[in-house]
């Protein structure tokens, strides 16, 4: 039997091309270059680069960024609006399933954005390459706003994981809920992580929106982005600020910083 043994100088390759060090971390001078460091538009040159790369690469000619925002919106909407249409008195202990499903998706959106969005994880890799590769080179704190529309892919999820996430992640969750509790406590279950996810979108595409738009004096805005913006700091991305809506997972597990 062969076994393919990898020699110290390919293993150093290997982790060097997927943003490693040594020790497996990720290797934050893989992905900065200096803030002063700036080019045309007044981008820092190593962002200006990639994001040239990565519209060539990843952005089609057929993209639209207002679509793809809308399709996302329409989707939730309708399906929010379907499991409205179904409920049917509603009992006082079935409205807790709102804010113990809430907390749930706070949780969720904590130890996913945590774990294998930045940390490499077999099977998951995917998620990883998607958001430390590619989005936290996009966007850094010294350049958090996109250019345009076609920009939009680099912040919103793609349209396949939103059916992913309603078929193969929401439904079954929510018939699981209705075998144990009732239709109704399915329902607002529904209702809550599907316009949470709405609400996570919406508040993360307001992070990245240029702070001269309308979107930047939404109440409480300010202080959600600025959080948001110091996770884009390379040098604290890995250890704050995990939370993309509201910091309850952030306080609660002790990750909270504040500029």
């Amino acid at each position: 039997m062969n076994i393919a043994v990898r020699t110290p100088a390919q293993s150093y390759h290997r982790r060097h091309d997927e943003g490693l060090d040594a020790q497996g971390r990720l290797d934050f001078h893989w992905i900065m270059t200096t803030p002063t460091d700036t080019g045309d538009g007044g981008l820092p040159r190593a962002v200006a680069s990639y994001r040239q790369a990565y519209r060539r690469a990843h952005v089609g000619s057929g993209y639209r960024g207002w679509l793809h925002l809308g399709f996302t919106a329409t989707v939730c909407i309708v399906v929010t609006g379907w499991c409205i249409s179904q409920l049917r008195d509603i009992a006082a202990l079935e409205w807790l399933a709102i804010p113990v499903t809430f907390l749930y998706a706070n949780l969720v959106e904590y130890f996913g954005h945590r774990g294998p969005m930045h940390h490499p994880k077999p099977g998951l890799r995917l998620i990883f390459e998607r958001h430390t590769r590619q989005h936290h080179r996009f966007f850094r704190d010294d350049a958090m706003a996109f250019d345009g529309p076609r920009d939009f892919k680099a912040v919103l999820f793609p349209p396949v994981l939103i059916v992913f996430y309603l078929v193969g992640f929401a439904a079954p969750a929510g018939a699981l809920v209705a075998w144990i509790f009732s239709t109704n406590v399915a329902l607002l279950f529904m209702i809550t992580a599907v316009l949470y996810f709405l609400n996570y979108e919406l508040l993360h595409f307001a992070y990245h929106a240029p702070r001269h738009t309308w979107l930047a004096r939404l109440p409480l805005m300010n202080r959600l982005r600025s959080l948001h913006t110091v996770h884009h700091r390379i040098d604290l991305m890995q250890r704050y600020n995990f939370n993309i809506t509201y910091p309850i997972g952030d306080r609660l597990f002790g990750t909270l910083y504040r500029q």
